[in-house]
């Protein structure tokens, strides 16, 4: 029997965007109930006082990277000590699910680890039935599946850059069919990520019909290869094609002004309005778009991503071959385009390169006598793939227009691992309320809560999560609006947000005073059970 807890004389903030109001909020068996008038009559186990105290939804993240680290950690601290109280993985087209057998599985996990690392054990899972299955009281936040188009490509077509069959993308279907039966909720794509980044626009737009007979969402990381100085939003361009033939709403992600790194110095890409205007535009046509970003300027993903499409031809075994030949050195060298200055590497395994954490590629170089792209080719072989590098990735001057955006909510991208990854997986919620909203005033409290809590629960399809209102799930938490505090910074990266009270996870408290207290109350949210 859960327990009955009282949250009592706070400041409401629920998610609608509507200015707060006092009260209490009551929980009871996972369920939530808001009284306006004196509460004192109410019997519960653990009664809070929340005088001076703001409670609201817990946060939901559409963009996170933990759906294989978390069970190593699954406390979840740098997550749940923001407010996070849901998680979408499954992002970038890179889903832990679905395989046809253990060895694919491992494959993926290998050629991605420098972006989503490895499980602490050897995966025991193949479909998202099963995956889904294994978060439940697991862990410490609840968790989405959405299915990347890699898995589903490597499953009809298999590893290779070649155009698949119309009985493939049949194939691909009826697995994107099934697994979203099973609770996933939609597909994603990272166009930058091979094998998911051979498929074509037709491949994708046929997905999406499929997604769409399901009510699920298409989430993008799109395909920068189709941006040029004459067009620079040429890959989001793409994706509107893809939502409007499928008639699939959908969602971009980490959604930015990008830098870029043109004759040794980082520039703004083009003119911020137009990034904006093109989802204004899109949505004053009728289409459904949103998108997310994160709030500080650092990018991450893996090393890996800098390589051409045509070494990742065939699989993990195939780019080690490419990284030890002579002559693909070479090739590869003259086509990658890097501030090797300012890029920072990180999550390196062997004792011997951990003196490397933390620094550019063109400061390891130097250390180890070599050119940079020498240096990061060794490094990739040495340390199997599964490096993670972080450099500047977003417009600092103009990530506030961004965040504020109606049509825009937060996701962190968070990396959960390496010793100095972006801070953004640490800070990213909580930055929005100690600088966006309270210091800087971009945006007020209430507009920042709803674009971290209902808005992303709205987004996915989520019906009982993301407000404070009367039989909504009880994910709470708990904050002193001066006490927020954001560490977290480019040179210390490993720093827990300060300030979030209390947060409450299916009715359970997993922070509690300030304190993690160990419980692990996370539920599978899953498509058709949960909406």
């Amino acid at each position: 029997m859960s327990q009955k807890i009282l949250l009592k004389n706070g400041l409401i903030i629920n998610g609608t965007g509507n200015p707060g109001f006092y009260g209490s909020v009551f929980v009871e068996n996972n369920k939530l109930s808001v009284i306006r008038n004196n509460s004192d009559s109410i019997e519960a186990d653990i009664i809070v006082d929340c005088k001076d105290k703001i409670i609201s939804p817990g946060f939901i993240d559409l963009h996170s990277h933990t759906g294989l680290t978390i069970f190593g950690e699954p406390e979840h601290k740098p997550k749940v000590f923001q407010g996070v109280t849901t998680e979408l993985i499954g992002i970038d087209g890179i889903s832990p699910v679905p395989f046809k057998n253990k060895s694919e599985l491992e494959r993926y996990i290998w050629l991605d680890s420098g972006l989503n690392d490895y499980p602490p054990a050897p995966p025991d899972w193949l479909k998202t039935l099963e995956y889904l299955d294994k978060v439940d009281n697991n862990v410490a936040i609840n968790i989405a599946c959405i299915i990347g188009n890699g898995p589903l490509r490597i499953w009809g077509v298999g590893w290779n850059d070649k155009v698949a069959s119309t009985n493939q993308i049949e194939n691909m279907k009826s697995v994107l069919r099934e697994c979203m039966e099973e609770g996933a909720w939609g597909f994603s794509t990272g166009l930058d990520y091979a094998p998911g980044a051979f498929a074509s626009t037709k491949e994708l737009i046929e997905l999406g019909k499929e997604a769409a007979k399901l009510g699920g969402i298409y989430h993008t990381h799109t395909r920068a290869s189709l941006a040029s100085p004459e067009n620079i939003l040429a890959p989001f361009e793409e994706a509107l094609e893809i939502s409007l033939k499928s008639d699939l709403p959908l969602h971009l992600t980490h959604y930015y002004q990008k830098m870029m790194y043109v004759h040794e110095k980082n520039i703004a890409n083009g003119k911020y309005t137009d990034y904006l205007g093109l989802v204004e535009d899109a949505r004053s046509n009728g289409m459904d778009v949103t998108f997310d970003c994160y709030t500080y300027p650092y990018s991450g993903t893996t090393l890996t991503i800098l390589l051409p499409h045509w070494t990742k031809d065939g699989g993990p075994e195939i780019l080690i071959e490419h990284l030890k030949s002579s002559k693909s050195r070479k090739k590869i060298a003259k086509e990658i385009s890097r501030n090797f200055a300012t890029t920072w590497l990180t999550n390196f395994k062997k004792s011997h390169n951990k003196k490397f954490d933390g620094l550019s590629v063109k400061e390891i170089a130097e250390i180890k006598n070599q050119n940079p792209s020498d240096a990061m080719f060794d490094l990739l072989i040495d340390e199997n793939l599964g490096i993670s590098y972080v450099g500047l990735g977003a417009n600092p001057q103009t990530l506030h227009e961004f965040v504020k955006h109606p049509s825009g909510m937060i996701a962190s991208d968070s990396i959960l691992f390496g010793d100095h990854p972006s801070p953004r997986t640490y800070g990213t919620f909580t930055k929005i309320i100690s600088e966006y909203a309270r210091d800087d005033k971009f945006i007020t409290l209430e507009q920042g809560i709803k674009k971290m809590s209902s808005f992303p629960a709205q987004r996915l399809g989520l019906k009982s999560k993301g407000f404070v209102l009367d039989n909504y799930d009880a994910d709470l938490i708990v904050f002193d609006l001066s006490e927020v505090n954001v560490p977290a910074t480019k040179a210390n990266p490993r720093q827990l947000s300060e300030g979030i009270e209390h947060v409450i996870v299916n009715g359970d408290f997993v922070i509690k005073n300030n304190i993690h207290t160990g419980k692990l109350p996370g539920k599978a949210v899953r498509r058709g059970k949960d909406t």
